[in-house]
């Protein structure tokens, strides 16, 4: 059941709507000021809130703006006598999802009523859905290096900063980057992902700034590049140390400029993304081979995170097996499983050359293959 407050320091008012609104199935509360409003939508989560403009002590416009900048998700309808436009467009401005006049039309307030809880719901929903990315994506581990690398996450998310994230393969790098974009201020958007070495070097180019149709042969149609792809969001090119040079040269003038343009093509394009990169290898001894540009190294390297191998951090294999044991029992509609004291050790001395995927794999097989509790028979016959 929807759950609505009134806000309206005139009591017949707020006793109408309750009857109408209660007739419909809603459970209804009511305020008598923006004040007492506020103090109960800070309190109890409401679907929507109805609201009157001019109260006593709170005005209606002021505590919209508090309940705005709470993001408590309630959808705020504003109910005035005072139906001029410059009331309708202040209240839009901060948040309102309508504006009616008194004295209501009925069918004009049912239905604004239905459709602000549908978004009420959405907005829960969205917010769920993100928790539940967020908690797959959770970087797990309490270790100093992994703490460090919280640490970091944590400062450079809300800016802009470039970031360059290095790690041997299977650590984890592009945890950090969805990290990095889920705690940012560009979490709304879109993450886009390039994996520059698996990318043939003559398509690297068509896939980041996209084609003009009859650009070469095959692109029969004109083809979105990855860059615009992001705009307004995150692009994370994963392996960069693979990029060609030539590829090279262009995104660092697109880092420089903001702008892409087509392969085919002669219009510069504006493009508002931010960039986090990514490698296995090491860029400085590329740079020397000559295999990677200086300056766009420079450009990508604003804050460097560094992901540590499995092995450099053994006190985190218990808590990343128990999650994946967890995870993995989940997608499997499987109850979860256990693991003995000693088979946890000796999954600990393992070199887990592959690092964290290396262990996801192992632990997936055990779930598989193993009964209830995994032994250390177990962890030696399938590791």
């Amino acid at each position: 059941m929807a759950k609505l407050i009134i806000i309206d320091d005139e009591k017949s008012i707020r006793a109408a709507l309750r009857d109408i609104l209660e007739y419909e199935g809603y459970e209804v509360d009511e305020a008598k000021d923006g004040e007492e409003g506020l103090d109960m939508l800070m309190k109890t989560r409401y679907d929507v809130a109805l609201c009157d403009i001019k109260m006593p002590k709170m005005d209606g416009l002021e505590m919209l703006k508090k309940v705005s900048e709470a993001e408590r998700g309630t959808q705020v309808i504003m109910i005035s006598a005072f139906g001029n436009v410059e009331n309708a467009v202040e209240a839009t401005k901060h948040g309102a999802f309508d504006f009616i006049t008194k004295p209501p039309d009925l069918n004009r307030l049912l239905i604004t009523v239905r459709n602000a809880i549908e978004r009420s719901k959405l907005v829960q929903e969205t917010k769920s859905l993100k928790r539940r990315i967020y908690k797959i994506n959770e970087i797990v581990g309490e270790s100093d290096p992994i703490r460090k690398v919280k640490e970091t996450i944590n400062r450079v998310a809300a800016t802009e900063a470039r970031v360059l994230v290095t790690g041997p393969n299977g650590s984890g790098k592009e945890m950090v980057a969805k990290g990095i974009h889920e705690k940012g201020n560009r979490s709304g958007m879109s993450l886009v992902e390039v994996n520059c070495a698996a990318i043939p070097g003559e398509l690297i180019e068509s896939e980041l700034f996209g084609h003009e149709k009859g650009a070469f042969t095959g692109a029969a149609t004109r083809r979105i590049g990855k860059f615009e792809q992001a705009d307004g969001g995150t692009l994370f090119l994963d392996e960069i140390g693979d990029m060609s040079l030539s590829a090279q040269a262009k995104v660092l003038r697109a880092l420089q400029e903001s702008k892409i343009t087509r392969v085919g093509g002669d219009k510069e394009i504006k493009v508002n993304v931010r960039v986090i990169a990514a490698t296995n290898k090491d860029l400085r001894r590329e740079i020397a081979d000559g295999n990677f540009r200086e300056d766009l190294f420079h450009r990508l390297s604003v804050i460097v995170i560094h992901v540590p191998a499995l092995s450099d951090r053994q006190e985190d294999i218990p808590l990343l097996a128990e999650k994946f044991l967890h995870d993995i029992s989940g997608e499997y509609n499987a109850p979860a499983k256990a693991i003995e004291p000693d088979a946890m050790n000796y999954l600990k001395t393992m070199p887990w050359t592959g690092n964290v995927r290396e262990l996801r794999n192992v632990i997936e097989r055990l779930v598989i293959m193993c009964g209830d509790v995994i032994t250390l028979d177990d962890v030696k016959m399938y590791a």
